[in-house]
């Protein structure tokens, strides 16, 4: 891709979500849920720099990355002011087949809100919406079989 200068090279866009002060809730439960991996964690007492340690934060999480299936999603508790809100957007999780998606969806759904039950749909065997416990939406669904292809990949 150009932009008409120099070619862009990204490497990848990642998630980021900000939790407010629950974010080892958040973890504990990603990791339960879903099977999410942490592979890094640091704590606002652990900054190099002590000027990003507001009082009673100490032990609050300044930065983590988990492992979802392939992709990194980024978590914070961020400045723990206000209120956890999560919107105009959704996270899409693609399972191989119809029980695993029904699985994760009850596991993702327990203390959330669905928004569309699992159902058949024109372009998935199984496909739903639901937001967690902390007000991120899913969309879960089973990936939709290729068609077969005939020999030397004519169509039919």
């Amino acid at each position: 891709m150009t932009t008409g200068h120099s070619p862009i090279h990204i490497h990848s866009v990642d998630p980021y979500l900000f939790f407010n002060g629950r974010c080892e809730e958040a973890i504990e439960f990603y990791r339960t849920a879903l099977g999410a991996e942490v592979i890094m964690l640091m704590r606002f007492k652990d900054s190099p720099d002590p000027g990003m340690c507001a009082p009673g934060v100490e032990n609050k999480v300044m930065h983590a990355k988990l492992r979802i299936g392939n992709t990194m999603v980024l978590v914070s508790d961020g400045r723990c002011e206000g209120e956890l809100e999560f919107r105009g957007f959704s996270l899409s999780l693609t399972v191989q087949n119809e029980g695993e998606a029904d699985r994760l969806f009850g596991l993702v759904a327990e203390g959330g809100q669905v928004q569309m039950p699992l159902t058949k749909t024109f372009f998935a065997p199984r496909f739903g919406m639901v937001a967690d416990r902390f007000g991120v939406l899913w969309m879960i669904l089973v990936a939709a079989e290729k068609p077969a292809e005939t020999k030397n990949n004519q169509p039919g």
